[in-house]
């Protein structure tokens, strides 16, 4: 397997091979934020790609996005993208790298895209760069893939046992609105920092 790297997922940009990009904000994630009343939430997603979200959260209001991607194309592509939007914060680094206090994480085929081994990581560091009472939701893929990926999948238990180091768990359950080709195999979760 490739090492899962910024070289790695360049190149990825560079030729197209998107496959994870669904040209459109995911509805579950759009429906969930939807209700979200506090608009000036600062908010991070990694591994945004393309930032779809971040679109339809501008178009909600929201005021404080950061977005970041270990690939320079996307990024480049971000900054072209927002630069009429100067709410919107366009990073290039790794994640596990990035400093910073956030109240929300949205997690969209970030998850999925790192190498199982790096999971514990992802969470200790979702913890980190939220504030108190802070959380981070998104979708998960609900069953493991045969294939090596990535994505890599997982299943409900094993999510649950890693989050709950860090995190009080609001909600794991079948998405019931996911885009057609991955209906049936994902998770919406919603977990809460442990003070």
């Amino acid at each position: 397997m490739n090492d899962l790297n910024k070289e790695y997922w360049n190149q990825r940009w560079l030729n197209g091979q998107t496959g994870w990009d669904i040209g459109y904000a995911s509805p579950a994630l759009l429906d969930y934020m939807k209700d979200f009343t506090d608009k000036n939430l600062k908010i991070l997603i990694p591994g945004c790609g393309n930032a779809y979200e971040a679109e339809a959260l501008v178009e909600m209001g929201f005021t404080n996005i950061s977005l970041i991607d270990i690939s320079p194309a996307a990024v480049e592509m971000l900054h072209q993208k927002f630069k009429k939007y100067p709410r919107v914060n366009c990073i290039c680094n790794d994640f596990f790298e990035h400093q910073g206090t956030y109240d929300f994480i949205l997690e969209q085929t970030f998850f999925c895209a790192l190498h199982p081994d790096r999971r514990l990581d992802y969470i200790d560091h979702c913890a980190s760069l939220l504030n108190d009472g802070g959380q981070v939701a998104g979708l998960l893929f609900a069953s493991p893939f045969k294939v090596e990926g990535p994505p890599f999948g997982g299943d409900r238990d094993e999510y649950r046992n890693l989050f709950e180091k860090r995190f009080r768990l609001l909600k794991m359950e079948s998405c019931n609105n996911s885009i057609p080709p991955r209906a049936g195999n994902e998770l919406f979760f919603i977990a809460e920092k442990k003070n």
